[in-house]
């Protein structure tokens, strides 16, 4: 027989909820705590509940579960998916987290792992109760404005060069709410569309997932971040076609895709003018400036990344065309050709989770190596067409 449910004594994040019949044990955890991994097994254990609710999805799960999963990436459906950027802010931020863990002696997601294992030891349903984590990278992504978009670019980088220096005790008081509350604040006075669908729309989500969950005592193990916005939102009367906006990827603005047919329209317009009103000479001076602009800068971003020669010279040819054609970026055509140039080898898929953890080995490891390339290529690309532009106006003066 199974043992008894014993009382769960509560605390600042342990919180218990009747909901419809139903009796729901809140947990909220510190990702790279060791007294978090304690507290789930202790509640589990005591509980004995129908199901576990965890903070995961099916592609984390995948990955906490089989982290040798790395091996079997396909390199060449990322770059061509245009999943490149999302897997390279993916692998900052986890090795933002795994060298927080290391020092902690503690593996991030150690308390999700436990309560899957915990679940599955004592028979309780398992509910992935979090959002898919592409769709919320890519809604995160799609609501920031452009100066947002580019102080996270600056930012998530310089996480690679070192870790704030944290005891675990600084990270225990993280769990406290006074102090999550505070840096709730602070990330949504830096980036207030960014909470909205990191924080907000998931509390929102997970709330109706884990109030929708099977059994009469359900055990719900969530980020200690997570925990009040739950709480306010578990006895909203969601259905599932209420969460069917939070799958769904915004789409762009009209006037966003009417800016990227502009730009190369202008730069066109600009070379057919200077060859109307001005001699040929002036429009085959934009024309260089336009090449060179756009193939050196693409082709040093690339070389930046230590990217193969061949990568670096297909870089600077393609920039040029690609800056033109926006269903097509310099990035991704350099991505595959360093794909191609050094294809990476079993080591590289193995030594992964511990290469990320630092500067050197983002830079050394093929894998990491080839989304560095379609960044930076991009980034140089883009950047030779603002400086270009100015430039070629200039020659009609």
């Amino acid at each position: 027989m199974p043992p008894e449910p014993q009382p769960v004594p509560a605390g600042e994040n342990i919180r218990e909820i009747q909901l419809e019949g139903k009796r729901v044990h809140l947990v909220g955890t510190a990702h790279i705590s060791a007294r978090s991994v304690q507290e789930v097994t202790e509640v589990i254990d005591r509980v004995q509940p129908d199901t576990v609710c965890v903070e995961l999805c099916a592609a984390r799960l995948q990955s906490l579960m089989h982290p040798d999963a790395w091996r079997e990436m396909d390199l060449f459906q990322v770059v061509r998916q245009k999943r490149a950027t999302v897997l390279l802010a993916n692998l900052i931020l986890a090795s933002f987290q795994r060298r927080l863990g290391e020092k902690l002696g503690v593996k991030p997601g150690a308390e999700m792992v436990a309560a899957v294992e915990r679940a599955e030891a004592i028979g309780a349903e398992l509910v992935l109760a979090d959002r898919e984590i592409q769709i919320t990278l890519r809604r995160t992504w799609g609501q920031l404005r452009w100066w947002d978009k580019f102080k996270l670019a600056v930012q998530l980088p310089l996480s690679l060069v070192a870790a704030p220096a944290l005891s675990e005790e600084d990270v225990e008081k993280l769990k406290t709410q006074d102090m999550l509350s505070q840096v709730m604040e602070e990330f949504a006075r830096a980036f207030p569309r960014a909470k909205a669908a990191l924080i907000d729309e998931r509390d929102r989500y997970m709330a109706h997932k884990i109030r929708q969950a099977p059994g009469e005592t359900v055990v719900a193990v969530v980020g200690a971040g997570h925990l009040k916005g739950i709480v306010e939102r578990i006895h909203e009367p969601t259905t599932d076609a209420d969460m069917e906006p939070l799958r769904e990827i915004p789409r762009k603005a009209p006037y966003t895709r009417a800016i990227q047919w502009a730009i190369p329209a202008l730069v066109i317009g600009l070379i057919a003018y200077g060859f109307t009103t001005s001699d040929a000479e002036v429009s085959w001076e934009m024309v260089k400036i336009w090449f060179v602009a756009n193939g050196l800068l693409a082709g040093l971003g690339a070389a930046l990344a230590f990217a193969h020669p061949l990568t670096i010279l297909t870089a600077v040819l393609a920039a040029p065309l690609t800056s033109l054609n926006p269903m097509v970026a310099a990035g991704w055509v350099a991505g595959l050709a360093q794909a191609f140039a050094r294809k990476p080898k079993v080591r590289d898929f193995e030594s992964l989770p511990t290469d990320i953890t630092s500067l050197r080995g983002f830079w050394s490891n093929s894998v990491t190596r080839i989304l560095l390339v379609v960044a930076l290529a991009n980034l140089g690309s883009t950047l030779g067409t603002f400086i270009s532009i100015p430039l070629m106006t200039a020659l009609l003066g």
